[in-house]
Protein backbone atom coordinates (compact mmCIF):
# COMPACT_ATOMS: atom_id res chain seq x y z
CA UNK A 1 0.00 0.00 0.00
CA UNK A 2 1.12 3.18 -0.92
CA UNK A 3 1.09 6.61 1.43
CA UNK A 4 1.88 9.55 -1.24
CA UNK A 5 1.80 7.50 -4.61
CA UNK A 6 3.49 10.44 -6.71
CA UNK A 7 6.05 10.45 -4.30
CA UNK A 8 6.53 6.65 -2.77
CA UNK A 9 6.39 5.19 -6.98
CA UNK A 10 9.58 7.10 -7.74
CA UNK A 11 11.57 6.68 -5.11
CA UNK A 12 12.73 3.83 -3.02
CA UNK A 13 13.99 2.87 0.81
CA UNK A 14 16.14 5.37 2.02
CA UNK A 15 14.82 8.34 -0.03
CA UNK A 16 14.59 11.14 1.99
CA UNK A 17 11.35 13.40 1.13
CA UNK A 18 9.95 16.45 2.40
CA UNK A 19 6.91 16.64 4.23
CA UNK A 20 4.35 19.94 3.41
CA UNK A 21 1.33 20.77 6.14
CA UNK A 22 -1.90 19.95 5.30
CA UNK A 23 -4.26 22.54 4.08
CA UNK A 24 -6.35 22.86 7.73
CA UNK A 25 -9.09 24.25 6.58
CA UNK A 26 -10.30 21.95 4.31
CA UNK A 27 -9.85 19.12 7.42
CA UNK A 28 -13.32 16.85 8.56
CA UNK A 29 -11.95 17.07 11.93
CA UNK A 30 -12.39 21.04 12.33
CA UNK A 31 -8.99 23.50 13.42
CA UNK A 32 -9.98 23.35 16.89
CA UNK A 33 -10.32 19.50 17.18
CA UNK A 34 -7.15 18.89 14.91
CA UNK A 35 -4.85 21.30 17.06
CA UNK A 36 -6.07 19.39 20.11
CA UNK A 37 -4.95 16.28 18.12
CA UNK A 38 -1.51 17.00 17.38
CA UNK A 39 -0.71 18.38 20.86
CA UNK A 40 -1.14 15.06 21.87
CA UNK A 41 0.69 13.63 19.31
CA UNK A 42 3.74 15.89 19.01
CA UNK A 43 7.01 15.13 20.64
CA UNK A 44 7.60 18.09 23.18
CA UNK A 45 11.10 18.37 21.93
CA UNK A 46 9.17 19.58 19.18
CA UNK A 47 6.79 21.55 20.99
CA UNK A 48 8.83 23.38 23.07
CA UNK A 49 11.84 24.76 20.93
CA UNK A 50 13.17 25.39 17.12
CA UNK A 51 15.15 23.16 15.24
CA UNK A 52 17.19 23.76 12.06
CA UNK A 53 16.06 20.58 10.60
CA UNK A 54 13.57 17.33 11.89
CA UNK A 55 13.68 14.01 10.39
CA UNK A 56 11.26 11.09 10.53
CA UNK A 57 12.90 7.74 9.90
CA UNK A 58 11.76 4.18 11.04
CA UNK A 59 13.55 2.93 14.13
CA UNK A 60 11.87 1.54 17.07
CA UNK A 61 14.77 2.77 19.87
CA UNK A 62 13.92 3.30 23.78
CA UNK A 63 17.12 4.79 24.35
CA UNK A 64 16.49 8.15 23.01
CA UNK A 65 14.60 10.51 24.52
CA UNK A 66 11.15 9.62 25.31
CA UNK A 67 8.17 12.10 24.89
CA UNK A 68 6.67 13.36 27.99
CA UNK A 69 3.22 12.98 26.31
CA UNK A 70 3.53 9.10 26.40
CA UNK A 71 0.09 7.85 28.06
CA UNK A 72 2.62 5.21 29.90
CA UNK A 73 -0.66 4.75 32.30
CA UNK A 74 -2.01 2.21 30.05
CA UNK A 75 -0.83 -1.48 29.00
CA UNK A 76 -0.77 -1.53 25.24
CA UNK A 77 -0.06 1.33 22.95
CA UNK A 78 1.42 3.74 24.39
CA UNK A 79 4.79 4.06 23.35
CA UNK A 80 4.88 7.28 20.96
CA UNK A 81 7.52 8.14 18.80
CA UNK A 82 11.41 9.45 20.78
CA UNK A 83 13.76 12.03 19.82
CA UNK A 84 17.41 11.84 19.22
CA UNK A 85 19.21 15.38 19.46
CA UNK A 86 22.00 15.94 17.01
CA UNK A 87 23.08 19.44 17.48
CA UNK A 88 20.68 22.14 16.30
CA UNK A 89 18.68 18.52 14.19
CA UNK A 90 16.51 16.39 15.24
CA UNK A 91 15.92 12.99 14.57
CA UNK A 92 12.48 11.50 15.23
CA UNK A 93 12.13 7.82 15.63
CA UNK A 94 9.41 6.42 14.80
CA UNK A 95 8.49 2.48 14.66
CA UNK A 96 9.42 0.91 11.22
CA UNK A 97 6.99 1.41 9.09
CA UNK A 98 6.52 3.30 5.80
CA UNK A 99 2.80 5.01 6.69
CA UNK A 100 3.82 5.67 10.34
CA UNK A 101 6.61 7.30 9.24
CA UNK A 102 5.21 9.54 6.73
CA UNK A 103 1.92 9.97 8.89
CA UNK A 104 4.40 11.21 11.74
CA UNK A 105 5.67 13.67 9.55
CA UNK A 106 2.54 15.12 8.68
CA UNK A 107 1.39 15.46 12.36
CA UNK A 108 4.97 17.05 12.70
CA UNK A 109 4.75 19.49 9.32
CA UNK A 110 0.93 20.32 10.22
CA UNK A 111 1.34 20.94 13.93
CA UNK A 112 4.13 23.34 13.63
CA UNK A 113 2.17 25.49 10.79
CA UNK A 114 -0.45 25.70 12.84
CA UNK A 115 1.15 27.56 15.66
CA UNK A 116 2.86 29.87 13.31
CA UNK A 117 6.39 28.22 12.86
CA UNK A 118 7.94 27.48 10.06
CA UNK A 119 7.33 23.86 8.34
CA UNK A 120 10.23 23.57 5.57
CA UNK A 121 12.33 21.56 7.17
CA UNK A 122 10.32 18.98 7.98
CA UNK A 123 11.39 15.58 6.27
CA UNK A 124 10.80 11.21 6.94
CA UNK A 125 13.18 8.74 5.20
CA UNK A 126 11.37 5.73 4.10
CA UNK A 127 11.98 2.86 6.08
CA UNK A 128 14.07 -0.29 4.74
CA UNK A 129 11.57 -3.44 3.61
CA UNK A 130 13.78 -5.95 5.40
CA UNK A 131 14.04 -3.32 8.65
CA UNK A 132 10.51 -3.18 8.91
CA UNK A 133 10.41 -7.13 8.42
CA UNK A 134 13.18 -7.70 11.34
CA UNK A 135 11.21 -5.41 13.44
CA UNK A 136 7.97 -7.91 13.65
CA UNK A 137 10.39 -10.99 13.63
CA UNK A 138 10.38 -9.94 16.83
CA UNK A 139 7.63 -11.42 17.71
CA UNK A 140 7.94 -14.95 19.03
CA UNK A 141 4.71 -17.16 20.45
CA UNK A 142 4.34 -20.70 19.75
CA UNK A 143 0.53 -21.12 18.04
CA UNK A 144 -1.09 -23.92 16.98
CA UNK A 145 -4.09 -22.91 15.36
CA UNK A 146 -4.76 -20.52 18.29
CA UNK A 147 -7.20 -17.30 18.00
CA UNK A 148 -5.40 -14.23 18.66
CA UNK A 149 -7.20 -11.23 19.21
CA UNK A 150 -4.82 -8.28 18.85
CA UNK A 151 -5.37 -4.76 19.29
CA UNK A 152 -6.86 -2.02 21.96
CA UNK A 153 -8.20 -2.66 25.19
CA UNK A 154 -6.96 -5.85 25.85
CA UNK A 155 -7.01 -5.31 29.48
CA UNK A 156 -10.31 -5.15 29.45
CA UNK A 157 -11.02 -8.23 26.72
CA UNK A 158 -8.72 -10.59 28.71
CA UNK A 159 -9.48 -12.58 31.64
CA UNK A 160 -9.83 -10.30 34.54
CA UNK A 161 -6.79 -12.36 36.50
CA UNK A 162 -4.98 -12.91 33.04
CA UNK A 163 -0.77 -13.02 33.57
CA UNK A 164 1.10 -11.35 31.09
CA UNK A 165 4.11 -12.67 29.31
CA UNK A 166 6.40 -10.02 28.21
CA UNK A 167 8.30 -10.07 25.15
CA UNK A 168 10.41 -7.18 22.98
CA UNK A 169 7.31 -4.37 23.23
CA UNK A 170 4.39 -7.03 23.41
CA UNK A 171 2.79 -8.92 25.93
CA UNK A 172 0.41 -11.49 25.64
CA UNK A 173 -1.71 -13.96 27.66
CA UNK A 174 -3.37 -17.27 26.47
CA UNK A 175 -6.45 -19.11 27.64
CA UNK A 176 -9.13 -21.19 26.92
CA UNK A 177 -12.74 -20.26 25.93
CA UNK A 178 -15.09 -22.71 24.99
CA UNK A 179 -12.76 -25.07 23.96
CA UNK A 180 -11.08 -22.89 21.55
CA UNK A 181 -7.19 -21.74 22.43
CA UNK A 182 -7.40 -18.21 22.63
CA UNK A 183 -3.89 -15.70 22.61
CA UNK A 184 -4.50 -11.66 23.87
CA UNK A 185 -1.89 -10.07 21.91
CA UNK A 186 -0.87 -6.45 22.87
CA UNK A 187 1.72 -3.71 21.57
CA UNK A 188 3.57 -0.83 23.90
CA UNK A 189 4.15 0.70 20.28
CA UNK A 190 1.69 1.08 17.75
CA UNK A 191 1.09 -1.26 14.28
CA UNK A 192 0.19 1.93 12.75
CA UNK A 193 -1.21 1.14 8.87
CA UNK A 194 1.36 -1.73 6.67
CA UNK A 195 2.90 -2.26 10.05
CA UNK A 196 0.16 -4.40 11.35
CA UNK A 197 -0.36 -6.30 7.79
CA UNK A 198 3.36 -7.63 8.71
CA UNK A 199 2.26 -8.51 12.21
CA UNK A 200 -0.90 -10.66 10.57
CA UNK A 201 2.15 -12.47 7.93
CA UNK A 202 3.63 -13.31 11.18
CA UNK A 203 1.27 -14.66 13.16
CA UNK A 204 0.13 -16.83 10.31
CA UNK A 205 3.89 -17.78 10.05
CA UNK A 206 3.94 -18.57 13.43
CA UNK A 207 0.51 -21.10 13.26
CA UNK A 208 -2.35 -18.81 14.24
CA UNK A 209 -5.34 -20.68 13.09
CA UNK A 210 -7.71 -17.09 13.28
CA UNK A 211 -7.02 -13.16 14.13
CA UNK A 212 -9.31 -10.52 15.32
CA UNK A 213 -8.57 -7.20 15.45
CA UNK A 214 -10.41 -4.90 18.03
CA UNK A 215 -9.55 -1.09 17.81
CA UNK A 216 -11.30 2.44 16.84
CA UNK A 217 -13.08 3.32 13.40
CA UNK A 218 -14.50 6.46 11.87
CA UNK A 219 -17.90 6.45 10.35
CA UNK A 220 -18.45 7.92 7.18
CA UNK A 221 -22.13 7.93 7.60
CA UNK A 222 -23.28 11.22 9.41
CA UNK A 223 -26.16 9.92 11.29
CA UNK A 224 -23.92 7.20 13.42
CA UNK A 225 -23.11 9.19 16.52
CA UNK A 226 -19.31 8.62 18.33
CA UNK A 227 -19.13 5.88 20.96
CA UNK A 228 -22.99 4.26 20.51
CA UNK A 229 -22.49 1.38 18.16
CA UNK A 230 -19.96 -1.28 17.09
CA UNK A 231 -18.26 -2.00 13.46
CA UNK A 232 -17.92 -5.07 11.55
CA UNK A 233 -17.43 -6.04 8.06
CA UNK A 234 -15.32 -8.51 5.49
CA UNK A 235 -14.26 -5.85 3.08
CA UNK A 236 -12.08 -2.97 2.73
CA UNK A 237 -11.00 -0.35 -0.10
CA UNK A 238 -7.17 -0.78 -0.24
CA UNK A 239 -5.28 1.89 -2.94
CA UNK A 240 -8.59 1.44 -5.08
CA UNK A 241 -8.99 -2.00 -4.87
CA UNK A 242 -11.56 -3.76 -2.84
CA UNK A 243 -9.43 -6.75 -0.87
CA UNK A 244 -12.81 -9.07 0.83
CA UNK A 245 -11.11 -12.22 3.24
CA UNK A 246 -12.63 -14.85 4.89
CA UNK A 247 -14.69 -13.05 8.28
CA UNK A 248 -13.67 -15.04 11.35
CA UNK A 249 -17.54 -13.59 12.48
CA UNK A 250 -19.04 -14.45 9.34
CA UNK A 251 -22.72 -13.45 9.90
CA UNK A 252 -23.20 -13.52 13.53
CA UNK A 253 -21.25 -10.04 14.81
CA UNK A 254 -23.59 -8.13 12.18
CA UNK A 255 -26.50 -9.99 13.42
CA UNK A 256 -25.97 -8.70 16.49
CA UNK A 257 -27.75 -5.23 18.14
CA UNK A 258 -25.79 -1.90 17.88
CA UNK A 259 -23.60 -3.62 15.37
CA UNK A 260 -23.15 -1.58 11.92
CA UNK A 261 -21.61 -3.35 8.91
CA UNK A 262 -20.46 -1.87 5.70
CA UNK A 263 -17.18 -1.70 3.17
CA UNK A 264 -14.55 -0.15 4.74
CA UNK A 265 -11.89 2.18 3.56
CA UNK A 266 -8.10 2.28 3.93
CA UNK A 267 -6.28 5.66 4.70
CA UNK A 268 -3.10 5.57 5.62
CA UNK A 269 -3.14 8.71 8.02
CA UNK A 270 -6.03 10.95 9.60
CA UNK A 271 -4.12 14.36 7.96
CA UNK A 272 -5.25 13.05 4.66
CA UNK A 273 -9.33 12.93 5.36
CA UNK A 274 -10.28 15.85 4.43
CA UNK A 275 -13.61 17.17 2.64
CA UNK A 276 -12.58 15.68 -0.84
CA UNK A 277 -11.56 12.58 0.83
CA UNK A 278 -14.61 12.37 2.34
CA UNK A 279 -16.66 13.11 -1.34
CA UNK A 280 -14.71 10.33 -3.28
CA UNK A 281 -15.44 7.82 0.04
CA UNK A 282 -19.03 9.10 0.79
CA UNK A 283 -20.58 5.42 -0.31
CA UNK A 284 -18.53 3.47 2.06
CA UNK A 285 -19.39 2.41 5.61
CA UNK A 286 -15.86 2.97 7.78
CA UNK A 287 -12.25 4.22 7.92
CA UNK A 288 -8.80 3.57 9.71
CA UNK A 289 -5.31 2.47 8.41
CA UNK A 290 -4.76 -1.06 9.80
CA UNK A 291 -7.89 -3.44 8.93
CA UNK A 292 -7.38 -3.33 4.80
CA UNK A 293 -3.52 -4.47 5.23
CA UNK A 294 -4.50 -7.11 8.00
CA UNK A 295 -7.52 -8.06 5.61
CA UNK A 296 -5.01 -8.62 2.75
CA UNK A 297 -2.51 -10.42 5.40
CA UNK A 298 -4.92 -12.67 6.65
CA UNK A 299 -6.13 -13.71 2.96
CA UNK A 300 -3.12 -14.17 1.44
CA UNK A 301 -1.77 -16.48 4.50
CA UNK A 302 -5.10 -18.39 4.57
CA UNK A 303 -6.22 -17.53 7.79
CA UNK A 304 -9.68 -16.32 9.01
CA UNK A 305 -9.92 -12.79 9.94
CA UNK A 306 -12.14 -10.53 11.59
CA UNK A 307 -12.61 -6.55 13.08
CA UNK A 308 -15.13 -5.93 15.83
CA UNK A 309 -14.71 -2.18 16.65
CA UNK A 310 -15.74 1.00 18.46
CA UNK A 311 -16.92 3.69 15.86
CA UNK A 312 -15.19 6.27 17.78
CA UNK A 313 -15.03 9.67 15.60
CA UNK A 314 -17.60 10.97 12.69
CA UNK A 315 -15.82 12.58 9.56
CA UNK A 316 -19.67 13.68 7.91
CA UNK A 317 -20.74 15.28 10.91
CA UNK A 318 -19.75 17.42 13.88
CA UNK A 319 -20.60 15.48 17.03
CA UNK A 320 -19.09 16.53 20.99
CA UNK A 321 -16.72 13.24 20.62
CA UNK A 322 -14.24 12.71 18.28
CA UNK A 323 -10.35 11.82 17.94
CA UNK A 324 -9.10 15.00 20.72
CA UNK A 325 -11.28 13.86 23.64
CA UNK A 326 -11.20 10.62 24.00
CA UNK A 327 -10.16 10.79 27.45
CA UNK A 328 -13.57 12.68 28.36
CA UNK A 329 -14.92 10.83 30.90
CA UNK A 330 -18.40 10.44 29.27
CA UNK A 331 -16.13 9.14 26.09
CA UNK A 332 -14.58 7.07 28.34
CA UNK A 333 -17.68 5.74 30.19
CA UNK A 334 -19.41 4.39 26.77
CA UNK A 335 -16.61 2.91 25.60
CA UNK A 336 -16.06 0.49 28.62
CA UNK A 337 -19.97 -0.35 27.95
CA UNK A 338 -18.73 -1.35 24.39
CA UNK A 339 -16.28 -3.16 25.28
CA UNK A 340 -17.90 -5.53 27.06
CA UNK A 341 -20.45 -5.88 24.30
CA UNK A 342 -17.13 -6.77 21.90
CA UNK A 343 -16.13 -9.35 24.80
CA UNK A 344 -19.63 -11.04 25.04
CA UNK A 345 -19.70 -11.29 21.07
CA UNK A 346 -16.69 -12.62 20.76
CA UNK A 347 -17.48 -15.64 23.38
CA UNK A 348 -20.64 -15.95 22.57
CA UNK A 349 -18.74 -16.55 19.01
CA UNK A 350 -16.83 -18.94 20.24
CA UNK A 351 -19.64 -20.73 22.27
CA UNK A 352 -21.72 -20.88 19.14
CA UNK A 353 -19.31 -22.54 17.06
CA UNK A 354 -17.61 -25.03 19.59
CA UNK A 355 -20.65 -26.26 21.81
Amino acid sequence: MSFLPSQLLTSGAGAVLPVAPIEVDGHTMGSDSLLRYLEIKVHHLIQEQPWDSIRVVGRYDRRAVISRYEKNGKLFNWERPTAEVRGRDLLVKAFPGTDYVCHYGLIIATYLAMTGRPADHITYQLPDPALCHTAVEQLNLRLDGDLVIVGWALEHLAPAAAVWTRGPGYAWHRTTVHGRRVVYLGFRHSIWGDVAGRVVRRLAELGAGDLVYVGKVGALAPQIEPNTMLATGNESLVDGALVTWNDFFGDFAAAQPGVHTGVHVTSPSILLENRDWLTKHAEYAFVDPEIGPMGMAARNAGIGFGYLHVISNNLARHYPADLSNERHRDVVRRRAVLIGRIRDIITNRLAAHFT
